[in-house]
């Protein structure tokens, strides 16, 4: 979890350098579901000192990826499934929402960047970067609903996230979905271009479905990192 300083350089305060790392790491199963970490722990590995370290950890509570228990310690939550059923229902819904919208009118330049994106997710799949394929498919759909003036909603849907993302993760590496993804996102954009809003719509529901076939048998897999 080390951070080079150039990384450091994007945040804006010493707290959200701690926090995004302790969130990308949670996310991506780094810093595993059940795992105990300490302030003292992070401060020392991040080279913060404990202060910003506290403070992220209260957001991370607040994000329901931390929990605390006196006299006992700080640990990474454990994936709560009934949160990311409640999450998913609210993704696929919002998200129809503006995919239609993209389907009336997406701007070009945001279908050139849906493109390059889109070029990017070609190279992760080539070398199975899963970490990086996984924050494109991200901006994908961030692209998406900006596009459509959803920037807020989009927000909406990223605070609900939180533990479909890490189940997300969990499972484009067991099952290694990435050509299905780099389909299903090409699709995307050529259902957009062309109109083609209940087509668009029936591929977004498959893309998000992905994460759900797999829930019991990951379950199974991982018992430890459920409730």
């Amino acid at each position: 979890m080390k951070i080079d300083q150039e990384t450091r350089k994007k945040y804006a305060s010493t707290r959200d350098f701690v926090y995004q790392s302790l969130k990308e790491n949670m996310i991506s199963l780094k810093l595993e579901p059940g795992e105990s970490i300490s302030e003292k722990d992070i401060s020392e590995r991040l080279e913060v000192s404990r202060t910003p370290v506290r403070e992220a950890f209260v957001k991370l509570v607040q994000d329901e990826l931390l929990e605390v228990y006196p006299q006992r310690g700080s640990f990474v939550a454990l994936i709560d499934l009934e949160h990311v059923e409640e999450a998913r229902f609210i993704r696929r819904h919002l998200e129809k929402a503006i995919f239609g919208l993209a389907c009336d009118h997406l701007p070009n330049d945001y279908l050139q960047q849906l493109e390059f994106n889109l070029h990017m997710q070609k190279k992760c799949v080539e070398v199975r970067d899963y970490d990086r394929l996984f924050l494109l498919d991200e901006e994908f759909h961030q692209t998406i609903a900006v596009g459509c003036g959803k920037k807020r909603v989009w927000t909406v849907i990223q605070q609900m996230n939180v533990h479909v993302n890490r189940v997300r993760m969990l499972s484009l590496v067991k099952y290694d979905h990435l050509e299905t993804i780099l389909f299903q996102h090409e699709e995307m954009i050529r259902l957009i271009k062309y109109h083609e809003k209940a087509e668009a719509e029936k591929i977004l529901a498959e893309h998000l479905d992905l994460v759900s076939k797999d829930l019991s048998q990951l379950k199974e897999t991982y018992p430890n990192y459920f409730k």
